[in-house]
């Protein structure tokens, strides 16, 4: 039986949301104006423009939209404005912790360098958090498609920051290329400072992508990872090793991983006893938010409460802040009981 509680109401993290792609169409729009620039057609209407991220070349795609809307964050007020407006998008969402994902490479030229990219992002965090009450983490993601030396500057950047906002370490774009293996190095030092890995993994590649990142990064959470249950052996690793699933399905569908939002594997995963936790990916490029990916996915009361409850376990937030959610999460439940 479908949900007959608000989900915009059911206290939840959202763990899988990159930056540019947290984008307001609206704000696209003004920045684009403001700036005099001319935006491609598959960023004002994305279904005019064809994902599909599985074939030869087919990341590139969707790569050229994101970099024409990053390329509209020209400077400290724009991503100022950025930042702020998404976490107030958070907070109507029913969003009590917020984990940014940024891969800080591609915002250092504009912002004056990577750690003053950093520090940006971490301000404007901190007082749009002030103002609408969402907790928040950040999230510096490497790139697989440059060399891992890279995301290894990402790791030691990561640990100046470890206990200031940044809470962990990404590797993220197109999952054919690269070597997982080659990120190693990069994810003990994550780790060794106390960081969470949180690797894509599970999405363009199978269930071997998924062990890789598991047991040769350590990640406790995927992006994705929903190829895991291709392997019932890699689902078992990671119910045994409480790895967290970040699934994202409608990003799923537009990028041509799943032909449907009903091929998204996410009630197979949670009865192998894998954790799940839903995300939006980039809802600028797929124009679905958090709550369109609850809704898309048609959970019972029951269902949704799991996953919101998947969600929090899994984040970086404090403890306090966890019990307060998971609280919050067991009182809509019990609402959403009563009114059906």
């Amino acid at each position: 039986m479908p949900c007959v509680g608000d989900l915009r109401t059911l206290p939840k993290a959202h763990l899988h949301l990159h930056l540019t792609g947290g984008m307001r169409p609206s704000t696209l729009v003004d920045l684009a104006a403001e700036q005099g620039r001319t935006l491609p057609p598959g960023l004002l209407d994305p279904t005019s423009v064809d994902l599909d991220a599985t074939g030869l070349r087919g990341w590139l795609k969707f790569q050229r939209l994101y970099d024409a809307a990053r390329s509209l964050l020209v400077g400290e007020p724009e991503v100022r404005r950025l930042v702020g407006e998404i976490v107030e998008d958070q907070a109507a969402a029913g969003v009590g912790w917020l984990e940014l994902q940024i891969d800080p490479f591609s915002y250092a030229v504009r912002l004056g360098g990577l750690q003053r990219t950093v520090e940006v992002v971490l301000d404007a965090l901190g007082e749009a958090s002030e103002r609408t009450g969402v907790g928040t983490g950040l999230i510096l993601a490497g790139n697989r498609t440059r060399h891992p030396s890279e995301t290894e500057t990402h790791a030691r950047l990561a640990k100046r920051f470890a206990g200031r906002g940044v809470v962990g370490l990404g590797l993220s774009n197109d999952e054919t290329r690269g070597d997982t293996r080659d990120f190693e190095k990069a994810f003990r030092m994550a780790r060794e400072a106390g960081l969470v890995a949180v690797p894509h993994a599970g999405e363009l590649r199978g269930a071997g992508s998924v062990r890789l990142a598991v047991e040769r990064l350590g990640a406790k959470r995927l992006g994705h990872g929903v190829r895991a249950v291709e392997d019932p052996d890699v689902l078992e690793l990671l119910a045994t090793r409480e790895v967290t699933c970040e699934v994202n399905p409608v990003s799923n569908v537009a990028l041509h991983i799943h032909q449907a939002v009903a091929e998204s594997p996410w009630r197979e995963l949670r009865e192998a006893g894998v954790p799940v936790a839903i995300g939006a990916d980039d809802p600028l490029l797929f124009r679905a938010d958090l709550i369109d990916n609850y809704t898309a996915l048609g959970p019972s009361d029951a269902e949704a409460a799991d996953l919101a409850r998947c969600s929090i376990t899994a984040s970086t937030a404090p403890a306090s802040l966890k019990a307060e959610l998971l609280a919050g999460v067991d009182s809509w439940l019990a609402s959403a009981f009563a009114r059906g």
